[in-house]
């Protein structure tokens, strides 16, 4: 008998499998779907009565919850969120630059992107006792902006330094060996034409980690943000809440009121976690085009 009396068999029954799996992972992403499907209009339900413009200016209240709202921690995400990305994005873009296109290819380099890969996966409450060490404790900056904009920028560091060496990655070596043909230097062939190729997917990381920065509450529970401000931040060292702190505070208490403002909290929250995703998706698929053209 020849191997290839028995081709014929293997190949249907691996094209069945193959089916099969398809389906599974079909059926697991209209099951994913459907369930966020349910949450998203569950949430609109419970919550959707109260967004308003009042809603969205008005600072929260707990002896008058039907004239609660989300001032202090909307006002207190945008200033944590600008502190975050001026200390991420510029160093996470300079440390991608650097490992992909200067470093020397050897154990430490290897060893140093290991860790920054092993970083990524970090839980995030780890990066809430690093920053309670450093920049509450030994830096002396207090329950401020600036320690949650710090400790935040922690959290996302990996994730930018990841995606920013991805989108070098992808820029293909022909065009550094054209640019240093014609005599440029590698910091001119880096600038003038390797970055201005891979910004698109970099920018595409840095939203995509600036938004799992928006919704984390673990660090900054940890850093001691306050679940109860009746006033907006004026500057990098003041007192802060924030959106998930907000809606946390208003779970953890038992009248339905809450329950309801918590709902509308994180609807208001999803309203600037979309735009951004949004965003993220649409650089991707230009960039996308671009390369196909």
């Amino acid at each position: 008998m020849h191997a290839h009396d028995d081709y014929h068999p293997r190949l249907a029954r691996s094209r069945r499998l193959g089916k099969l799996f398809a389906m599974m992972c079909g059926s697991m992403v209209v099951l994913a779907v459907v369930v966020l499907g349910v949450l998203l209009v569950s949430l609109v339900q419970q919550g959707g009565q109260w967004l308003s413009w009042d809603f969205l200016n008005r600072f929260p209240s707990r002896l008058y919850p039907e004239k609660a709202g989300v001032k202090s921690a909307l006002f207190g995400t945008l200033w944590l969120i600008g502190s975050t990305a001026a200390f991420a994005v510029p160093i996470g873009m300079a440390a991608a630059v650097y490992l992909h296109e200067y470093a020397k290819k050897n154990r430490l380099t290897r060893f140093i992107e290991l860790n920054i890969a092993n970083l990524a996966g970090v839980p995030s409450i780890v990066y809430g006792i690093l920053g309670l060490a450093v920049f509450i404790r030994m830096m002396d900056l207090g329950r401020s902006v600036l320690a949650g904009g710090l400790t935040l920028a922690l959290l996302v560091l990996p994730v930018v330094i990841i995606a920013g060496r991805e989108a070098l990655a992808a820029v293909p070596d022909s065009i550094r060996q054209a640019a240093f043909g014609l005599g440029a230097t590698r910091w001119q062939t880096v600038r003038s034409h390797v970055l201005p190729a891979a910004l698109p997917g970099m920018m595409t990381g840095v939203i995509l980690a600036l938004s799992r920065a928006i919704g984390e509450a673990a660090p900054l529970i940890m850093i001691g943000a306050l679940t109860f401000i009746a006033f907006v931040p004026e500057g990098p060292l003041d007192a802060f809440t924030a959106m998930p702190i907000q809606i946390y505070n208003w779970c953890d208490e038992p009248d339905a009121i809450f329950q309801e403002l918590a709902g509308a909290g994180i609807l208001v929250l999803l309203g600037m976690l979309l735009p951004m995703n949004a965003v993220a998706v649409g650089v991707r698929t230009w960039q996308q085009r671009r390369n196909a053209w």
